[in-house]
């Protein structure tokens, strides 16, 4: 019976994937520390520390199938620790002699930290795909916009012509930046660790480096310089990366959905047969999509500030911090998954009205333009003449309500030195669009230098 919304059957979907509520299932996440559990164990039949039959009967056992999950639960109720019932219940699998091996010189907290790097290192794969997608498509819309006048808007109002190219070119450099963040992170965070009780090896004799090493060498995870029990840098770096991400996801879509205002309609998010914007109101095509990527980045917020929190460690180990991440990293992944996703959605099927963008562009009647009549007059009348002068005309302008161009050309200090034809053209939006076009290309040739535009074949 789910009570968090990442489980319940009406809004899990809402609230995260399939794909990425697996990687952090119970099953997954059993499976991952018996994954540890028999690296360890062959690693350590290498060396010579246990028997190499006993290895192999424990890595043959070591399957989630093979267990019984809910006895494994209700005894870490009774216990009241949580992996003793896993390495029990993976003893007997493997019989008197072979069982007892399993979990040997190892420390609860070795097994649950590499475990949960490896679950992180699955959701890691999942992410930068799904990125990477979304970079795809906003590289699209950078390219096929590129030239399309849009007003550019500045605490909420109309400030100077750019091209909606040019925002999608701001939202794809941001986005590289983070692919390029998860890509360095890579070797400091998926790092293992097999440092005993507190974390000096002495349970391994002499051998404890090497045999951390070798496991987690088997496990595709890179060895740390020194145990990091008491380290949890790893997991806050990696989650605030992703609350990076989440964040740039949640601007885009209230930006979008800011776009979409029916006083606005110069976007709107893909709209399908079927679905319904509201219970009473029968015209509505509500951007559901777009609050819901922006309503996910909040809780990952909250999240990155619980995985710094569980930074703050006690002496060697404490439950107390530890038990933050639990909550942090399967929350962030499974809702990023979900911000990810529909994501790619709105971007691939988003309605461009670049005739409501022009129409906007036109509602101040010219004013939009005030920059430019400045500048074009600050070489009569020099710059901060100038400026004076095109704030009084403008206020004029707002306050009789009348077209910016008409009130200009009946001020003596304007019209003697520029006519009507040539107001004509400095009052064209399409005509003062500064650099934006050429930005949207160094964007562009960036995006495509770094590989992240390429299609995996994994996709």
């Amino acid at each position: 019976m789910p009570s968090h919304v990442i489980d319940m059957i009406m809004l899990r979907n809402v609230f995260g994937t399939p794909e990425m509520r697996a990687v952090w299932s119970d099953e997954n996440r059993l499976q991952k520390h018996l994954d540890v559990e028999a690296a360890l164990a062959l690693a350590e039949a290498e060396l010579g520390l246990i028997p190499a039959e006993a290895a192999k009967i424990i890595a043959e056992k070591a399957k989630v199938e093979l267990l019984d999950l809910q006895a494994i639960a209700e005894e870490v109720l009774k216990v009241k620790h949580s992996l003793m019932p896993t390495v029990k219940a993976l003893q007997a699998l493997c019989g008197p002699e072979a069982g007892e091996y399993v979990h040997f010189g190892a420390t609860t907290q070795d097994i649950v930290d590499t475990g949960t790097m490896l679950q992180l290192k699955e959701a890691h794969a999942i992410i930068v795909r799904d990125l990477r997608a979304v970079a795809r498509e906003l590289a699209r819309l950078a390219r096929e916009y590129r030239d399309t006048p849009i007003a550019g808007r500045s605490h909420g109002m109309q400030g100077l012509p750019t091209t909606f190219g040019f925002k999608a070119a701001v939202l794809l450099s941001e986005v590289l930046r983070h692919l390029d963040r998860l890509r360095e992170a890579e070797a400091r965070v998926f790092t293992g660790v097999i440092g005993g009780a507190v974390g000096t090896y002495a349970s391994f004799g002499p051998l404890g480096p090497q045999v951390e090493e070798l496991t987690l060498r088997k496990l595709g995870l890179a060895a740390p310089d020194i145990c990091w029990h008491s380290s949890r840098d790893r997991q806050a770096e990696y989650v605030g990366i992703l609350g990076m991400i989440s964040a740039t996801l949640g601007k885009m879509g209230n930006e979008f959905y800011n776009l979409m205002r029916t006083e606005i309609d110069e976007l709107e998010e893909p709209f399908t047969s079927g679905k319904i914007g509201s219970s009473t109101m029968p015209h509505k095509r509500n951007p559901a999509a777009l609050e819901g990527i922006a309503s996910l980045t909040k809780p990952i917020r909250y999240n990155v500030a619980l995985a710094q929190e569980a930074m703050i460690v006690e002496h060697e180990r404490d439950a107390m911090s530890w038990r933050g991440e639990w909550i942090a990293l399967p929350e962030t992944c499974i809702y990023l998954s979900a911000q990810l996703a529909t994501a790619k959605s709105v971007l691939s099927g988003l309605i461009v009205k670049p005739e409501n963008m022009r129409r906007n562009l036109d509602i101040l009647g010219g004013l939009v333009l005030s920059e430019r009549v400045m500048f074009a007059l600050a070489d009569h009348l020099g710059k901060q003449t100038a400026h004076h002068v095109v704030y009084e005309l403008s206020m004029k302008a707002v306050e009789e309500n009348r077209p910016f161009q008409e009130v200009l050309l009946e001020d003596a200090r304007v019209s003697r030195v520029l006519d009507a034809a040539t107001l004509d053209k400095l009052l064209d939006p399409a005509d003062y669009l500064g650099s934006a076009p050429q930005m949207v290309d160094r964007v562009l040739a960036r995006a495509e230098r770094s590989g992240w535009l390429k299609e995996d074949e994994k996709e």
